[in-house]
């Protein structure tokens, strides 16, 4: 007689697109429960050269741009800050917060916020298209498969030295000027790479994602993060460097030793990878067959179409960090490049003609359309939680939180509440307008520097943003086909380290100032 074996019952983590269908109902429903409120809103009209006041009930009166009227506000900020443009966006005004009539979340906001979530992600959205159609015509032209035969034989035996350099150069890159969004261009020159060496997406996402986001949350000089919270605090973003630098040091050799480690395991063997179960959905999207006479074939044509391709990163990067461009900027350079690599992809005595390169770029773009929606849809929800005015009341609810607190216990809470806010308001700049006027100003009381208020917001909310759906994640195991529950069984140490290490930074500073 024999027995059918039992069946067990595996939880699956559900994809991307379910995950933020369900925050977003989670959202509207979020407006019924928690009070809307608002604190009245400061900005600088550079046309009238005034002070714009919007109260609570969304009235407007002008003031003058003086230090004065700065200082009867209880806004302790240089009006340099706002009259030079350091401060761009609206900011909270303390002790103002009004409780307002609700503001719930009709049923339909669950659609219609995907929709304009996805209007207002158009830039973006624009920028990965172009991305995909550049990616797709190299692809055509050969110049992969040729370059990559080259590469990895030069590289055998020294595989993670790459890992190392991609590494550190999107640390640098996140401490230096906050690359994230950005960093979603690399994967398409890398990831083949990876995949060629043996690697799997997990590390892919490591070297590129999580390095960058560590920069970033040790944001030493990053304009979007620590200039503007320390101008949005009223002090110089100067202060504090120093622990900031250290800490930056200490992350990068974390991380790079946390991805040598898990590198070096899937090199050894490819079982113990996270995400075992779907490389072969994985590979067959990313990896770039070759064949034996794929170096022999490495010709002087695709030898600059590949240079072309490459050439765009660093132009990219340098757009940003000195010229001030964005997604659109960067989608102009890099369909610039995509028409040079048509034209030479599709003449010649090996070209594939007008139509082929012309249908390896739609097929290109095509391919990155959910990455495209999944960042439309996380804005959505964002969109629904602003509206239904619930933000300011959660910042309102912290401040009273951390009040008369000591101070190594009030910097840990303060930790944990833009952990809290990072889920709530995923931006960086956004959060920092948002909440430093009113957080920062408590340090005062507790006699301790804002800056230390600062760097606990950088530590706390970059912790969350390495688990939030309503951040870059979603987008970024999108694009690699990764499931959201390997991504959390590879980044939970880095969180607890964040957390960790960045509690001790936090409580040394309240202790030596």
């Amino acid at each position: 007689m024999t027995s059918k074996a039992k069946r067990r019952f595996k939880l699956k983590m559900p994809g991307a697109f379910v995950i933020l269908f369900i925050l977003t109902i989670v959202a509207v429903i979020a407006t019924w429960t928690v009070p809307s409120g608002s604190y009245a809103k400061l900005a600088y009209n550079q046309t009238t050269s005034s002070l714009q006041v919007k109260d609570p009930g969304g009235e407007v009166h002008k003031v003058p741009a003086t230090q004065k009227e700065l200082n009867k506000l209880g806004v302790k900020i240089d009006i340099k800050k706002f009259t030079s443009g350091g401060i761009t966006q609206e900011i909270s005004i303390p002790s103002t917060y009004q409780r307002l009539k609700q503001h719930p979340a009709s049923i339909t906001k669950v659609t219609t916020s995907m929709v304009r979530g996805t209007i207002e992600a158009v830039d973006i959205m624009v920028f990965i298209f172009v991305l995909g159609g550049l990616i797709g015509v190299v692809r055509a032209s050969g110049a992969f498969e040729s370059g990559l035969v080259a590469l990895t034989k030069k590289t055998k035996g020294h595989e993670f030295l790459l890992i190392f350099l991609v590494a550190i150069l999107m640390i640098l890159g996140g401490t230096l000027c906050g690359i994230e969004e950005e960093a979603v261009a690399f994967y398409p020159i890398l990831v083949p790479v990876f995949i060629a060496m043996g690697y799997d997406s997990i590390v892919c996402v490591g070297a590129i994602f999580l390095a960058s986001s560590i920069g970033t949350a040790f944001s030493t000089i990053n304009p979007f993060s620590v200039v503007i919270a320390s101008n949005a605090a009223g002090i110089n973003f100067t202060e504090g460097i120093g622990w900031r630098v250290f800490g930056c040091i200490v992350a990068a050799i974390f991380v790079v030793g946390y991805l040598y480690w898990y590198s070096r395991k899937v090199k050894d063997n490819p079982q113990f990878s996270y995400s075992y179960e779907d490389r072969n959905t994985f590979n067959s999207k990313w990896s770039v067959e070759s064949t034996d006479d794929s170096e022999a074939s490495f010709t002087k044509r695709k030898k600059i179409i590949l240079l072309l391709f490459v050439a765009g990163f660093p132009l990219m990067v340098w757009g940003v960090m000195t010229q001030g461009w964005w997604f659109p900027t960067m989608a102009s350079s890099f369909l610039a490049f995509a028409i040079i690599i048509m034209f030479l992809t599709g003449t010649g005595a090996n070209g594939i003609g007008e139509k082929g390169v012309v249908d390896a770029f739609v097929n290109g773009a095509s391919s990155l359309v959910g990455v495209s929606l999944i960042i439309g849809l996380a804005r959505g929800i964002n969109l629904i939680l602003n509206e239904g005015m619930i933000s300011d009341t959660i910042l309102d609810f912290s401040s009273a939180l951390v009040a008369n607190m000591s101070g190594p216990i009030f910097i840990i809470v303060m930790l944990l509440i833009y952990f809290v806010l990072g889920f709530i308001v995923p931006s960086s700049s956004g959060l920092a307008v948002l909440s430093m006027p009113i957080l920062a100003p408590l340090a005062d009381t507790v006699e301790i520097p804002r800056f230390v208020v600062v760097t606990a917001y950088q530590f706390g909310q970059y912790a969350m943003l390495f688990l939030a759906p309503t951040g870059l994640v979603m987008a970024t195991l999108q694009m690699l086909d990764m499931q959201y529950s390997h991504w959390l069984r590879f980044v939970w140490p880095v969180v607890v380290f964040l957390l960790v290490f960045g509690g001790g930074i936090l409580v040394a500073q309240v202790l030596i100032y």
